[in-house]
């Protein structure tokens, strides 16, 4: 029998924090048969209509951000100091994603001839079902919300079960801008009920965000009733620090990029590649950066590195970083220097390995967690084939000042988004889209809108100009 409630464990003392109530199947059925009927409606309203609601929902929901920073640190360990970005993320791609609306849906015309008039116009697909993870709740959500609902889908959000709050927040600040009742809701729901949902007829595109596994069992699920989905899905992501490359920036950047939100991000730093002749210089000052956080109870203001989402996922990380080091890595951070980080707890010091290579775990599978492998490389070509040697193509960085020299790796390396001097950062101007294991699909940016809607084409024949 399927369960009827859920709780949420805090991964700040393993606590319960809160508890809540899956809803029915019949419930479900009924939220799905409001969205379809609320749909019709909401999409005859203008553009501009729409855009006045979201943009007063995302004010709204940044009036509450120290309330969701202290949320998000309870429900999935983020430090406090940092939640407030999430809530600025959130605001920075909502706001884009509305004010480029009017351009990315409007017709599309074709040259008229003396007896027609030809356009295509993007119309919504109908009821689109996100589907957000807990380790960027609210920005993996609005990635596809704000554009389902500024190209005139309703929405059905289901959240993590780490973090139902996020959800309801999201559906309350909506709400209070006065959406109808029945565009977007927020359910929670168990995996047995989503894939009913999915496969009811009533649920016409899935926007899904998390493992390689579930996103394999998203795709059986929509496997002959012909809707779209997108899949944001696992990522490895590698940098390659060439020899001319400004250290200073390039480690300062390198060890945020790995470690932020304790390394939990699809897009975080998980290797790195460093020309031979700067290899000693980076990796001393990567370590004793490094050597800086501070491991800690994410609701205290001086931590910078809270714990992992749960024990289990601790382990893992434990498990492929013992494994390499017996395998002949090198652990350069101390352990002891952070009292928290125990055997049995999901408190993780920061680690960065050396003597990796490509047949230790911790360099070709996913961690999702706070360690690093950091090899040597003796050219481009070199630092280009280990780049590509994964089955994820998220994101990939390249630290140079040498500009013609990155666009030609750029050309080469085999991933979704290519940076320059940066790393681990959304541009809602840019597509969000992965290759390979990493998914398919696209969120954001102009493109971003293609997948919510559909072309319909309309061709007039105009009688009185051939009469005329």
């Amino acid at each position: 029998m399927a369960p009827n409630k859920f709780q949420v464990i805090s991964p700040v003392d393993g606590s319960v924090y809160l508890e809540r109530p899956y809803v029915s199947a019949a419930e479900l059925d009924r939220a799905a048969d409001r969205a379809v009927t609320a749909q019709k409606d909401w999409q005859t309203k203008s553009i501009a209509e729409r855009a006045d609601i979201c943009t007063r929902a995302i004010d709204i929901f940044q009036q509450q951000k120290v309330r969701h920073a202290q949320e998000l640190a309870q429900q999935m360990g983020r430090p406090i100091r940092y939640g407030a970005g999430e809530v600025s993320g959130v605001v920075e791609r909502s706001s884009y994603m509305i004010d480029i609306a009017e351009r990315a849906l409007a017709d599309i015309p074709i040259e008229d001839s003396a007896t027609s008039k030809r356009f295509i116009r993007r119309v919504p697909v109908g009821v689109v079902l996100t589907i957000a993870p807990w380790n960027y709740p609210y920005l993996t959500a609005i990635n596809s919300i704000v554009p389902a609902l500024m190209a005139g889908n309703a929405v059905l959000l289901k959240h993590s079960s780490q973090t139902p709050l996020c959800s309801e927040r999201l559906e309350d600040a909506f709400l209070e801008a006065g959406l109808p009742k029945g565009v977007f809701q927020a359910l929670h729901i168990t995996h047995q009920d989503t894939a009913a949902a999915i496969q009811s007829g009533k649920i016409n595109y899935v926007a899904f965000t998390g493992s390689v596994p579930a996103g394999e069992r998203i795709e059986q699920t929509i496997s002959g009733h012909f809707i779209g989905s997108g899949l944001e899905l696992g990522g490895k992501d590698p940098a390659y620090v060439r020899a001319d490359a400004d250290l200073n920036v390039a480690v300062e950047s390198l060890v945020d990029g790995a470690f932020f939100n304790s390394g939990q991000s699809c897009c975080g730093i998980e290797r790195i590649y460093v020309h031979r002749s700067v290899f000693d210089d980076f990796v001393e000052g990567f370590a004793a950066l490094t050597r800086g956080y501070i491991l800690g109870s994410p609701l205290e203001a001086e931590t910078t590195l809270g714990p992992l989402v749960n024990v289990k996922a601790a382990d893992f990380v434990r498990g492929q970083t013992a494994e390499a080091i017996r395998q002949g890595a090198t652990a350069l951070i101390d352990s002891s220097l952070f009292p928290l980080d125990q055997a049995g707890s999901n408190y993780l010091a920061p680690q960065v390995l050396i003597g990796v290579d490509h047949s230790m775990r911790v360099m070709t599978e996913e961690s999702f967690g706070p360690v690093i492998g950091i090899m040597a490389v003796d050219s481009d070509e070199e630092a280009i084939r280990l780049m590509n040697d994964s089955e994820f193509g998220l994101t990939a960085s390249v630290w140079t000042e040498d500009t013609s020299a990155a666009a030609a790796i750029g050309e080469r390396v085999e991933t979704g988004t290519f940076f320059l001097n940066r790393c681990d950062y959304l541009d809602p101007a840019l597509a969000w889209t992965g290759i390979k294991n990493s998914g398919r699909g696209c969120t954001l940016s102009s493109v971003g809108y293609e997948a919510l809607t559909r072309p319909k084409s309309y061709n007039f024949r105009v009688l009185n100009e051939m009469k005329d």
